[in-house]
């Protein structure tokens, strides 16, 4: 596990060492063991190394056997044991015992397409000298971040876009679209981020760079949905505990500590118990508690440990939040709004000083249905449409004349929507064009422009979604969305912040592949949800009482800090004037937002989180010791949104907290 870096210059070019040198230090966090720089020519690739395999000898940038190919690579390869074998049967010779070595091989032999070969989480970066050309490429789900520039036939990349702003502080201009989605959303898909120049590379994708050109193609997606029928449920339960067994043994597959990050649901603990299967010695396991009864699921994942009889650690999260959401947003170079992670953090910080690896959970709702609500979109299907008409008319003329605390309001919203756009809408928090209008200032919604809208890249997916029922949609549009936007995002962030590794083997693209091709009845039948991820956890014997609960989700009891403890500390940076004279958002609207949740009028304690953490981020990251540059700023206050400017610029290798 690392963080890589690099730049290509331009034919002629030199890159420096030291260039290379102050990207890595800016990911120091992402590999602390180690440091590898090759710089020659207008080539420049960097990487900092988190020691997982081959611990004295798989120091990167790697080569092939006449040092025309280098590469750097964040990631674990799980099936490198039989594809070295191959490999050295066709006669390469390896100098090292890595993983990252067979990347350099394959590519010999197939070029770009050597990533399908690879099974596990990865970016990579490789050069090769002869063809004068870069190859980036991301793993099938985006577990691993790699994100990229061109500037006047350069190419900048990295794991991490602090990276790029280390070298290339100019490519901080910020998009308001990109921050219109993460309003919309929490945060922001691909390929956008929050600066204008820089992109994400999207899961499943690789860019290939020659002559100042880059092509982008997809070399991965996701199979049709609902193509394979087991002759029995039996049948059924024995492949998919055949397939998350072999998941779970191979990333068992390291040469320091190893535990697994256990939220006392299912999907967490049926890893647990596959390792603990696996294992010779107690798995150690690590959680999460909070004072709040209703959002802890401590004793769930202390009844687990107890069953499989694991080394277990918690720890209780406390609402005393500033300090941790200061590091958080100073360290995140876009704004991140899933709240949970906090607790998130909390319980990698732990682990990691236990373990150096950690086994989790996250991918069993996207691939088995565990969320609400695709049983409620289902459910309000069966309500049907209003005609076109009807519903545009009360979504532009009834719906802003209703007061915001009119009981309903909301609901009547939804259900004027078409059913694709209703489930878009329920996982929206502050949709600002739309039924939260009012929010956003006028100078704002005039440096937004004409683009299009934030949600048309769902309306896509889940229009060309490979599969012909409403549940496989949904799967597929939250798979290519929500899960590395927000999910995988998250676990990557946090982890890394901690110099943890974390690995999913409920992703593990294999049996990705063959859950979706189960038909939607073994995913939620009869009002269960994850029936057959169910089925698999009974027989493996986790306790009733850990099934048969209602799901939780990993969250805090932000509601009630709000109106308690956080009201007179966190809740009150909202109000600053500092705050309410940015200039994105109308004062007015921001006030209203906040007094509704204290007076009990609405509940919006995720709505004031996402203002929070936008302000927190942008007093934190984007705000570098130096303070701001002038384009797009008036002082450092307030945006000056007039027309042909292109928003706040900021060097943010540095940043501090007012």
């Amino acid at each position: 596990m690392c963080g890589i870096a690099g730049i290509i210059g331009r034919e002629g070019e030199t890159v420096a060492a030291e260039q290379v040198r102050r990207m890595t230090d800016a990911l120091l966090h992402r590999g602390p063991d180690d440091e590898g720089i090759y710089a020659q020519g207008a080539v420049g690739l960097g990487m900092r190394r988190l020691s997982i395999i081959d611990l004295s000898g798989g120091r990167q940038p790697i080569h092939n056997e006449d040092e025309s190919v280098w590469v750097v690579f964040n990631g674990e390869i799980y099936n490198f044991p039989e594809l070295r074998a191959e490999l050295e049967s066709r006669g390469h010779r390896f100098y090292t015992h890595s993983d990252t070595e067979v990347i350099v091989h394959l590519y010999e032999e197939m070029g770009a397409d050597c990533v399908t070969k690879l099974r596990g989480m990865f970016a990579i970066a490789l050069y090769d000298m002869n063809r004068r050309s870069l190859l980036l490429a991301r793993d099938r789900l985006g577990k691993k971040p790699l994100h990229y520039a061109l500037e006047e036939g350069r190419l900048f990349f990295g794991s991490e876009i602090k990276a790029l702003l280390a070298v290339a502080p100019g490519l901080a201009q910020m998009d308001p679209q990109g921050i219109l989605q993460f309003l919309y959303f929490g945060y922001i898909p691909e390929p956008r981020t929050a600066f204008t120049p820089i992109q994400k590379l999207a899961p499943g994708h690789l860019l290939e760079f020659k002559n100042g050109q880059a092509i982008v193609r997809r070399y991965w997606d996701l199979p049709a949905y609902g193509t394979y029928e087991p002759k029995s449920e039996e049948e059924c339960l024995e492949e998919l505990e055949r397939r998350l067994d072999e998941a779970v043994r191979v990333r068992l597959i390291s040469d320091v500590p190893l535990g697994a990050l256990l939220s006392g649901g299912v999907d967490s603990s049926v890893v647990v118990a596959l390792m603990a299967r696996n294992s010779s010695r107690p798995v150690q396991t690590f959680s999460i508690s909070f004072p709040h009864a209703e959002f802890d699921e401590a004793e769930y994942a202390r009844a687990v440990a107890e069953h499989f009889a694991t080394d277990h650690h918690e720890f209780v999260v406390e609402p005393d939040i500033e300090q941790t959401l200061t590091h958080l947003t100073s360290m995140m170079e876009e704004p991140f709004g899933d709240s949970s992670m906090v607790p998130t953090y909390h319980v990698c910080r732990m682990a990691r000083q236990h373990v150096t690896v950690a086994l989790s959970g996250d991918g069993g709702d996207e691939l088995f249905a565990g969320y609400d609500r695709y049983q409620v979109h289902i459910e309000r299907e069966k309500i049907g449409e209003m005609p076109d008409w009807a519903g545009r008319g009360f979504r532009e003329w009834v719906y802003p004349k209703l007061p915001s605390g009119t009981r309903g309001r909301r609901l009547a919203f939804h259900l004027s929507l078409k059913a694709r756009d209703r489930f878009i809408d329920s996982v929206s928090y502050l949709p600002v064009l739309d039924r939260e209008k009012g929010l956003l200032s006028a100078d704002f919604l005039s440096w937004l422009g004409a683009e299009a809208a934030p949600t048309e890249s769902y309306r896509n997916y889940f229009d060309q979604a490979p599969a012909s029922d409403a549940l496989g949609r949904l799967l597929y549009l939250d798979t290519k969305t929500y899960l590395p936007g927000d999910i995988l995002t998250k676990v990557d962030r946090m982890s890394m912040a901690s110099s943890l590794e974390a690995r999913c083997p409920l992703l593990d693209h294999v049996l990705v592949e063959w859950a979706a091709s189960l038909a939607s009845e073994w995913k939620m039948r009869g009002g269960v949800r994850k029936y057959l991820l169910r089925k698999l956890a009974q027989r493996l014997g986790i306790p009733a009482r850990v099934l048969d609960r209602p799901k939780q989700g990993f969250a805090m009891p932000l509601s009630d800090w709000w109106r308690k403890e956080l009201k007179e500390g966190m809740l009150a940076i909202l109000l600053e004037p500092q705050t309410l004279q940015r200039g994105y958002f109308d004062p007015k609207a921001v006030r209203t937002l906040v007094n509704e949740h204290l007076s009990g009028r609405r509940n919006r304690p995720t709505d004031i989180w996402l203002l929070l953490i936008f302000e927190l981020w942008h007093r934190n990251f984007l705000r570098a010791a130096g303070g701001m540059g002038t384009a797009g700023m008036a002082g450092d206050r307030t945006l000056a949104l007039l027309p042909g400017r292109t928003g706040p610029t900021a060097p943010a290798a540095s940043a501090r907290v007012d």
